[in-house]
């Protein structure tokens, strides 16, 4: 490990902090993460990682903002599109969003 000592702006500090405690974990490990799941380096410049095109229950609840256990009794009841592929439930990124900006039309 080596240390890394940055400036962040005020929001994006107290964004890090709230993550930190409700995950109960340290904000390195999230820097860590975040950089290792979302930039890849190439000839000095920073590509953001392409959004992944199958989604578990975390990620997908994370997409829509929900809580993981809702987005399951959304999918097993119809509600949502997925699949379940043995005992885990996948989703698509793209048929996610799809019926998302959809859910207007219908109502």
């Amino acid at each position: 490990m080596r240390p890394l000592y940055v400036r962040l702006p005020d929001e994006a500090a107290d964004k890090l902090d709230r993550a930190a405690f409700e995950l109960k974990t340290p904000k390195q490990n999230i820097v860590a993460q975040l950089l290792a799941n979302h930039l890849t380096v190439g000839r000095a410049e920073f590509f953001p990682n392409d959004d992944p095109v199958v989604l578990t229950v975390d990620d997908a609840a994370e997409l829509l903002r929900i809580d993981p256990d809702k987005l399951v009794k959304l999918a097993a009841a119809g509600d949502v599109p997925g699949r379940k592929l043995g005992e885990e439930w996948r989703f698509s990124r793209a048929g996610l969003l799809n019926w998302l900006g959809n859910q207007d039309e219908e109502h």
